[in-house]
């Protein structure tokens, strides 16, 4: 069995958004993505607000959160609606605010075909297992009494290319573990990768880091033993990029040769 990595501590140096706040709490990283924390969640906004006429949404937040990201939205994009939302996976606190965001913008949403049917109503996540280890995000995965979304016809699967819509030069990478279906994005032409939940960038154990985000590079929150292998195999597709710049589902976004060596380590204790 595979057991859960250590976390990997990170120096100042690995933090990626140190300069980029702006005044509603959106971390600005590139001049086209983006990021918000919403409570422990990160949602993630790609496009150049200023060149481009579209942008995309990448996943939805934590429930109770819809007013946060719409404000956020629309200071970054002047009103308008993204041409799609990109789902790394349908847990509770990525999934949140997408009933209320598709009734307002009325556009796409797009998911591996192993996440819809915790979005079209057939299924729901169980709970997570208590001997999985999984801390505080895991609790926060697995909101209680959390109603599946029902997105009918908006609910589109990913190209089986790898391409993702109105994100040129990016792929997704089937990445599972976290969940069945779950999916990271990728940007070859400058080593950007949006990890989702396949790692995060702080303690998941820890309220206390969750909330403060302190800095690390940490195995994905576990919901059963059973999905560690292939978490596992996922930290090794990703650390095989040597990715320049990571944000993940949760946590600070990092970069460079310190994170770059977290990743690899977390990935090879995983494989052992």
């Amino acid at each position: 069995m595979i057991t859960l990595p250590d976390f990997i501590l990170l120096g100042d140096d690995a933090r990626a958004d140190s300069r980029g706040l702006g005044e509603d709490g959106t971390r600005h990283l590139l001049p086209d993505l983006a990021y918000k924390r919403l409570l422990v969640v990160n949602v993630c906004f790609y496009g150049n607000p200023v060149a481009y006429d579209s942008w995309v949404l990448i996943d939805a937040g934590v429930p109770g959160t819809l007013i946060s990201l719409k404000q956020a939205a629309e200071v970054r994009f002047g009103g308008r609606p993204p041409s799609v939302i990109v789902l790394t996976h349908a847990h509770p606190d990525h999934v949140g605010s997408l009933q209320g965001l598709c009734q307002e913008w009325k556009c796409p949403v797009y998911a591996h075909p192993l996440e819809h049917p915790y979005l079209n109503g057939q299924a729901s996540y169980p709970s997570p297992d208590p001997g999985a280890a999984g801390g505080l995000l895991s609790k926060a995965t697995m909101a209680r009494n959390f109603k599946p979304a029902e997105l009918g016809d908006r609910l589109r699967s990913l190209p089986e290319d790898g391409t993702i819509p109105f994100m040129p030069g990016w792929r997704w990478l089937h990445t599972p573990g976290h969940s069945a279906g779950h999916i990271s994005l990728w940007r070859q032409s400058d080593r950007v990768l949006l990890a989702g939940d396949a790692l995060v960038t702080t303690t998941p154990q820890s309220a206390f880091a969750v909330n403060c985000h302190e800095l690390a590079v940490c195995g994905p929150p576990h919901l059963s033993n059973s999905e560690r292998e292939l978490a596992g195999r996922s930290l090794g597709l990703l650390a095989a990029l040597e990715p320049e710049l990571i944000l993940s589902g949760h946590g600070r976004a990092v970069r460079g040769l310190s994170a770059r060596q977290a990743l690899t380590k977390l990935a090879r204790g995983a494989a052992s």
